[in-house]
Parts: C-alpha cells; structure tokens; sequence
C-alpha cells in the first residue's frame, strides 16, 4: 500500500513525486520506460529542475519507481501526468492519457482518488478518462473521487515550484473536489477549486493561450517596428512603468516548449468541434511560426549589409533550448532557425553550455569551442537563448551580432 503512484515520472510528474515525498507520503512512481526507472533507482535523475540529490533524498524517503502497473493497485491516490502531444494533423494525440486510464482502470478500487494532470481539452477527463474507468464497474463520484488539477510546472524558475504555485483543483463532483482539495494541501501551500472538471483544464488553456496571444502581438510589432525604425523595446519599457493596466511581453525567434507551441491547439481543436474557427489563436500560431524564417532573414540582411552573401559565411547560433539555463530543447525554434540558415548556404556551428551534441533533421552541427575563439572568427554570431552564461562582454566580441532576445543594449549588435 501507498499513498500516491504517480504515472509519468517526466518534467510534470517527477516533481510531484519530490514534494510529496518532502511532505511524508509513501510514493510510487509509474513509467513505460525501464531506462527511466533503471536511472532513478541508480539515483540519476533526466529532468532539469531535479538533482541527483533530490533523487537521493526521495529514494531515503520511501519513492520507489517502476514499470509493474500492479503497483497502482496499492494507491489511495493515482495522479496521470503522461504527455499530450499533438499529432501528425496538428490535434491532440491523447494515446498515453488513454493507455494510463485504461492501466488504472484494470486496477481500480473503491475509494481510490484519480487525478489527471496532463495539459488537454476542456470535457476530456469526463468524456474520455471517466468512461475508461468506469469499465471497471465503479462510478465515479460514488465509489472512486475523479478530478482535474492542470500542471504549472515551469522549468528553470527558481522563484516557483510545485509547493508555492497555488494549485487549481476541478472535480467530477463537489465530494471529488474536496478529495483533490485535501490530497494537494498536502503538498501546496495553496489550492484554488474551480467549478469543475471542464472549468480547471479550461484555466490551463487560458493561461497559455493568454501568454501566446500576446508574445504574437510583440513579435509581430518587432516585424514592422524594424522598418518603421522604432526600438520596440525601448517602447516596450516606456510602457512597463504604467503601474496598472499593462502587462510586457516581449519577441523572439519563436515560441517553444511544451506548454505555448501545443496548449492553444487544444483549445483550437475544441472550438473547431463546434462548428468555427478559433481566429485568435490560429493568427497567434501563423504569426509566431514564421518568427524564425524572419530571424533567418534578418541574419542574411545583416551579412549582406556588411558586404558578403549568407552564402558560404559562418554563422554561430548561440543558445538552442527553448528557455534559458535550462537542457530542454521541446520546441525550440533554434531548428528552425538552422533549416532555413542552411537552406540559404550558411556554414553552421553552435554553442549551449547545457547542450554537448546538437543535430538538425539528422545532420550533426558543429559544436564550437573555446566560446571566445568562436565568437571572433564567426562571421555572424545569432544569439537565440539568452542563458546567464552568455554574459554582454563575452557577447561583444562577436564580428556580427544578431541579438533575438535584447541583451546588447548598447548598439553594438542588431536586435530584435
């Protein structure tokens, strides 16, 4: 027996698994992945935001990770946090939320509350996981607690974590809620009930769906704010000292991640079922997809306006996961980036200090090293991730710098 079994032990579920470990529960971690499981228990950990140690300490605490699904047969408590990725078409692949339900519907039991985490649509945990479980023979509501508590896991952000983020819980029924309600006080300092199952995955969807809104507006301002001469981020920072009422955002050379590039096609998808179409979010995608062709573009101007083609240059892309200080490269747009950099003739190279090997559609890019040297022979240098260690000095000695995240205020480099 246990309190909790967590099924994905990834970016969402592996930190669940570490506060609840710090909060005295006896946890079991689930995964279809033996190397996975293998490296936990050897105490190695895959995710950013966990250490080795953190691992260590919750292997003292009890955690155990496994790929037997007959460990959930012993939970009070079962939390899904399985990927929601898109699918070939762009709409939601809900394969691993299914295969979960179904794994936990072969072991349900009275009493047991279930939990999916996952990013989806609004109506999947009462359209899709509750019919899954109920093949056991229970009902929701009445013999197991089903609810919905969205993820907000952000990697790298040393300032919020799982325990100080409040927690938003919806559940099948207001006695499920209270189930959630309890289990997550546990573990955060705060939990916020919404008014249900569809309005919590909604809350998910807005938040992110808010965040790629407003990142096309900027980048579609950075556009033509360039030919209209304008430094958009000096506007932008004019604007920041109204106290109320505004909110900054600010461009780049794409979105990445799992949660801006993937969540707003959720809800788009959603929308599309009743009968139109999601205009906002689908002028939002179009604008921040075409974000690295212009970056691509903007370089090969650069170049040319120092009097060389594109063409046989070498060009250092700096940074290519898709948050700084972090090794996560899920959606990054530095491929993007290279496709269209070597589509044009450029002779790649690329540096990360938390990337060793970097390869684009199969074909290695050269990793280049001393950082400095690199910098001074590169005939352009595209700064595309802003991670700490890429300090302004260093930045500067770049032959060409073309700065996509506005570390060089100084004049010394084109920027986005």
């Amino acid at each position: 027996m246990c309190d909790l079994v967590v099924v994905g032990l990834g970016y969402v579920g592996l930190p669940l698994v570490r506060e609840a470990c710090r909060s005295g529960l006896r946890v079991v971690g689930f995964d279809i992945s033996s190397a996975v499981v293998e490296g936990l228990m050897a105490g190695r950990s895959h995710v950013d935001d966990i250490s080795d140690d953190d691992v260590a300490q919750m292997l003292r605490a009890g955690f155990v990770a496994t790929t037997d699904e007959e460990a959930v047969a012993g939970a009070d408590t079962v939390v899904l946090c399985v990927p929601t990725p898109l699918d070939e078409d762009g709409g939601p692949d809900l394969t691993a939320v299914t295969s979960a339900a179904e794994m936990v519907s072969r072991h349900l039991r009275a009493g047991m509350l279930v939990v999916l985490e996952s990013t989806t649509y609004p109506g999947t945990t009462d359209e899709l996981v509750r019919p899954i479980l109920e093949k056991s023979g229970l009902r929701a509501g009445e013999d197991f607690a089903l609810a919905y508590s969205p993820e907000r896991i952000d990697p790298g952000n040393k300032q919020y974590g799982l325990r100080n983020t409040p927690k938003v819980v919806g559940g099948h029924t207001p006695k499920c809620a209270e189930r959630a309600e309890a289990f997550y006080a546990k573990i955060c300092d705060r939990v916020v009930r919404a008014k249900g199952t569809r309005e919590a995955e909604m809350a998910k969807l807005l938040e992110n769906t808010y965040r790629h809104v407003n990142i096309a507006l900027v980048n579609e301002m950075a556009i033509f704010c360039h030919e209209l001469g304008i430094d958009l981020r000096d506007a932008i920072a004019a604007a920041s000292t109204k106290p109320f009422g505004f909110q900054p955002f600010y461009p780049g050379p794409g979105v990445g991640g799992h949660c801006i590039p993937i969540d707003p096609n959720y809800l788009s998808y959603k929308v599309k079922r009743l009968g139109y179409p999601f205009r906002f979010v689908e002028l939002a995608q179009e604008i921040n997809q075409r974000m690295p062709a212009y970056v691509a573009q903007r370089v090969q101007d650069l170049v040319n306006e120092a009097g060389r083609s594109v063409k046989g240059s070498s060009v250092l892309l700096l940074g290519v996961t898709y948050k700084p200080n972090i090794a996560d490269q899920r959606e990054s747009p530095a491929p993007q980036v290279a496709r269209r950099l070597r589509r044009m003739g450029a002779k790649l190279q690329f540096h990360d200090p938390y990337v060793p090997e970097w390869e684009v559609d199969g074909e290695p890019v050269p990793r280049a090293e001393p950082l400095l040297d690199a910098l001074r022979s590169a005939d352009v240098t595209v700064l595309l991730q802003d991670h700490e260690a890429y300090d302004v000095e260093t930045l500067r000695a770049a032959r060409l710098l073309f700065d996509t995240r506005g570390r060089v205020t100084d004049g010394t480099a084109e920027v986005l």
